[in-house]
């Protein structure tokens, strides 16, 4: 190997020798002047050894000056503010000159350069020519220092802070490890030089180091760089770890499921989520029969479903909508029973009384019997509370061995709880029916929709307009809910309703379904409910056995009548209830022998009882008993009047009357008052008299038309002074010309006219056949009178001809 050139040169005035005085090499000759490389955005420090790259030509240039130097020097001078463009006035006038030690990778468009920092310089005069730099510059060579005890100390000062610096931030280890390689730490100028080189201080702040030639100056900026970089890593390992304590227990859960579920799929436990959810949506599809449209939309949907990632938002409502689509029994029914005897049987053992009821039940069953099929019929139980609807509608799903679901309508207000939400909304939901098909797992329940007369309306829609379609033996068979958005068939299903009063529920919907009526039980089938049903039911609940507890006949009756009235049988199941409780109470309490209820002891089980004998007033004139419907069953209802001696005429109705029953006491004023020669009476009465009419009680409002007939009585009755026959009551709507037209409520009022002992009733003539559809045992006893016209009312009332 040729051995390197050497010359001797004077730099600065200062000759470049050896130690000795001898000769060096020219290629550790600093040249005077020097290629610059603008660099940015920290300056670099001397006794560095760093990789660089360099793609504007005029550096590129600059780089193949330097290594066609013998020393391989050029400038690295840090530039004032990296957003303005290169130029002599944006650059320092201390950098750094760097020795090009290996070109690493050499291309048309880019150098790849390995560069060793060796010493600073100011410089003197810089040029630029064509957009290239060049520097005449002074070397500001390294002092040989004595390192006194400040020097020292700053020293021990740094290292200390360096380490601090490690152990926060383990990369630093590295850099520290290549600097005790080439230079040594009782430098205390390349030891300030290193420190500022690893802090994240700005350029500008380290472009201060690099031109703090004094070396105690140099080292105080340092170490103020050095506290402050320490300061910033403390912050940012807290701010870290306060984020690793955050999510650590998140991944740690995720790991361990990741885990879990790499170790079932390998065991073959578990297959992958969407897969497994697609193969059980095909096998439930095996088992159902779709209509075309419901499979296509099925098809489609798997099919996308296929392409979703579980961490896509559709994803979730892609798979619920496919659950509930393969969920419901498209075409799945169970086998209908039209046994007769048997459906007879079921509606016997679960109900006492109701034959009308049972025997219309029966022949919708005979007919389904002939036919094939129960479907196109929507029964509607009307009645009063506690009279059996609703348990009547699970007897019905017994008899025909059908499946039973029932849901309540009263209060609903909301539209969508009949036809669904739009699957666009968050936690969309199908509507009820759609939920009640899923619940009874097959095409054709007993669906019963309780309190249909109570369904409301709001700004949110009306629930009742819903309805119309469901309902509809023409529409319900391509019923289509919101969310779904396929044709459902619900024609064959047995769709059974129940309300209290029909005159609530819109006329619409009335007309969709057939009217079955239950009018409420007499004081012998309430016997006879509470003997077979109602006591051992209560026997039961209070964990008594039979034979405990026995309450005599007599007892039973005056329960009903003075605590129990009401045409159901709901509150009588609670008075007995509360009797066994009591009895509990005493067998609990150390009682051994059997607990007997008489009729005097239900004042100390029961207290003083609800309801009084209802008064029929006897041999007194102007009142007269009327007959009246109301939603808790039929009652009497005793109509007063009174005339008072006056100078005017004068006519006054009081006791809660509704516009209509005040216009029905207007009528019976204007008949009796065009009509007074004939009944008997001076024709100046009421040109002296003022009347006044009164309906107890007064504290319960009261309507309606029926009571026309009952009010002209009683007027007639006081101004004749002569009561009217004994135990008669009566029930018409009167007109101004004398007609009494029919009334509602036949059974009702008769029930109630048996409770109060009257023996002798005055119905419409329009009534007669209502009256002829009523059970034996309610005509029994009964003398009944028909009346077109009041001359007829009148005539039996008063046992006189007009």
């Amino acid at each position: 190997m040729s051995e390197q050139p050497t010359i001797d040169v004077e730099y600065n005035g200062k000759p470049e020798s050896d130690e000795s005085g001898g000769l060096v090499l020219a290629s550790e000759v600093l040249p005077p002047s020097l290629p610059i490389i603008p660099i940015k955005p920290r300056p670099a420090f001397p006794n560095l050894l760093f990789p660089m790259a360099v793609s504007d030509p005029h550096q590129k240039a600059a780089v193949q000056r330097a290594l066609d130097n013998p020393a391989h020097a050029l400038g690295l001078v840090l530039v004032r503010d990296p957003a303005r463009p290169d130029g002599l006035e944006n650059m320092h006038r201390v950098g750094v000159v760097g020795k090009v030690v290996k070109v690493i990778h050499q291309d048309e468009e880019n150098i790849h350069f390995l560069v060793n920092t060796l010493e600073r310089f100011s410089i003197d005069e810089l040029t630029d020519i064509s957009g290239a730099y060049f520097a005449r510059v002074s070397y500001e060579y390294a002092p040989e220092l004595s390192v006194n005890e400040e020097l020292k100390a700053y020293s021990m000062a740094v290292l200390s802070t360096i380490k601090e610096l490690v152990q926060i931030n383990p990369l630093y280890t590295e850099e520290i490890k290549l600097f005790l390689s080439r230079s040594s730490l009782d430098d205390p100028g390349r030891l300030a030089d290193f420190a500022a080189n690893l802090t994240s201080a700005d350029g500008q702040e380290l472009q201060q180091v690099l031109e703090a030639l004094d070396v105690r100056k140099r080292i105080d900026i340092v170490l103020v760089l050095l506290k402050k970089e320490l300061e910033v890593s403390r912050l940012q390992t807290k701010i870290t770890k306060q984020i690793e304590e955050k999510i650590s227990e998140q991944q740690r859960e995720f790991f361990l499921r990741e885990q879990l579920k790499a170790i079932k799929k390998e065991l073959g436990l578990e297959k992958e989520g969407k897969t497994s959810e697609i193969e059980k949506f095909e096998e439930r599809l095996k088992k159902l029969t779709l209509n075309p449209e419901a499979q296509r939309t099925v098809t489609e949907e798997i099919e996308k479903f296929r392409l979703l990632e579980p961490s896509s938002p559709e994803y979730h409502v892609t798979r619920n909508y496919l659950d509930w689509l393969t969920v419901l029994p498209w075409g799945s029914f169970s086998k209908d029973s039209y046994n007769l005897d048997k459906a007879r049987r079921i509606l016997d053992r679960d109900h006492h009384g109701l034959s009308d009821v049972k025997d219309r039940i029966t022949e919708f069953i005979a007919v389904g019997k002939l036919k094939g099929n129960i479907s196109g019929s929507i029964l509607c139980l009307v009645g009063p509370p506690g009279v059996g609807k609703t348990s009547i509608g699970r007897s019905i799903a017994d008899a025909l061995g059908r499946s039973f679901y029932r849901f309540s309508l009263g209060g609903m207000r909301d539209e969508a709880e009949i036809k669904g939400h739009r699957r666009t909304y968050i936690g969309a939901m199908p509507g009820k029916f759609i939920q009640a098909m899923k619940s009874a797992a097959t095409a054709n329940p007993v669906l019963m929709l309780d309190e249909i007369d109570k369904v409301g309306a709001s700004f949110q829609g009306d629930p009742a307009s819903a309805l119309l379609e469901v309902l509809d033996p023409e529409q319900n068979a391509t019923f289509r809910d919101h969310y779904l958005d396929v044709p459902f068939d619900l024609s064959n299903v047995l769709f059974i309703a129940t309300a209290n009063q029909l005159d609530t529920i819109p006329a619409p919907l009335l007309d969709r379904m057939e009217i079955i009526r239950l009018s409420g039980y007499v004081l012998e089938e309430k016997m006879e409910i509470a003997k077979r049903y109602l006591i051992p039911k209560a026997l039961k609940n209070a964990g008594l056995k039979s034979g405990q507890v026995t309450i005599k006949k007599e007892a039973l009756a005056a329960l009903i009548d003075g605590w129990a009235r009401e045409a159901g049988v709901r509150n009588l199941e609670n008075r007995i209830k509360k009797l066994m409780r009591k009895a509990a109470l005493e067998f609990a309490s150390g009682r051994i022998e059997p607990v007997v209820i008489s009729k005097k002891d239900l004042v100390d089980y029961l207290g003083q009882p609800v309801f009084v004998t209802e008064e029929v007033f006897e041999n007194v004139a102007g009142v007269v008993t009327g007959l009246a419907w109301t939603s808790m069953g039929g009652a009497t209802l005793p109509i007063e009047a009174a005339a008072m001696p006056s100078k005017g005429k004068g006519f006054r109705q009081t006791g809660q009357l509704g516009n209509v029953m005040v216009e029905s006491s207007e009528i019976a004023y204007s008949y009796v008052m065009a009509h007074l020669k004939e009944y008997g009476v001076a024709e100046d009465f009421f040109d002296t008299h003022f009347v006044h009419l009164h309906v107890p009680a007064g504290a319960t409002p009261k309507d309606g038309p029926s009571a026309g007939v009952t009010m002209a009585t009683a007027l007639i009755s006081m101004m004749r002074g002569k009561p009217v026959r004994a135990k008669l009551g009566m029930t018409g709507e009167l007109t101004l010309t004398g007609r009494v037209l029919p009334i509602g409520g036949v059974k009702e009022k008769t029930i109630a006219a048996r409770r109060a002992g009257l023996t002798v009733l005055i119905f419409p003539e329009a009534n007669r056949k209502d009256f002829a559809e009523l059970p034996d045992y309610l005509q029994e006893g009964i003398e009944v009178h028909f009346a077109s016209e009041y001359k007829d009312v009148y005539k039996v009332a008063f046992g006189e001809p007009v």
